[in-house]
């Protein structure tokens, strides 16, 4: 599969997680760039920051985002991030990505207009290729 994605983010603190899709994804040349952030706080400081960018390119257009996190969690970020994602100059698809299977995380995910989907931890490579080959704009 050749990548027509430019740039995907991760936002996920579990750093073994993070080393095997990060190999995946670039091993399947899903995406040309790949960004990760360790916390939710740093993610959204970043897209905080490109709110006022005219840049589009650094906006990646695939979000990754677990929900259990220290210093600013999946859901915080949610919140934040909705507030400001109508700022950006292009739009993101963002997928909440977690072990939890708790319906309560799941329906809460879904029920947010900016979360494309939940996807149950671990993710298989069928899961981001599908992911990947979906139009997303």
């Amino acid at each position: 599969m050749s990548s027509t994605i430019s740039l995907a983010c991760i936002i996920d603190d579990d750093t073994m997680y993070v080393s095997l899709i990060r190999r995946i994804i670039l091993a399947k040349n899903l995406c040309q760039n790949l960004m990760v952030f360790h916390n939710g706080k740093s993610a959204f400081d970043y897209f905080q920051v490109m709110t006022s960018s005219i840049d589009e390119k650094n906006i990646p257009e695939i979000i990754f985002l677990d929900i259990n996190m220290p210093v600013m969690n999946g859901w915080e970020f949610l919140e934040r991030y909705t507030s400001i994602e109508n700022k950006l100059k292009k739009a993101s698809a963002l997928y909440v990505v977690s072990s939890s299977i708790n319906p309560v995380d799941i329906n809460r995910a879904k029920n947010n207009n900016a979360v494309k989907d939940y996807i149950v931890k671990p993710v298989t490579i069928a899961d981001l290729e599908s992911i990947f080959s979906r139009k997303h704009n």
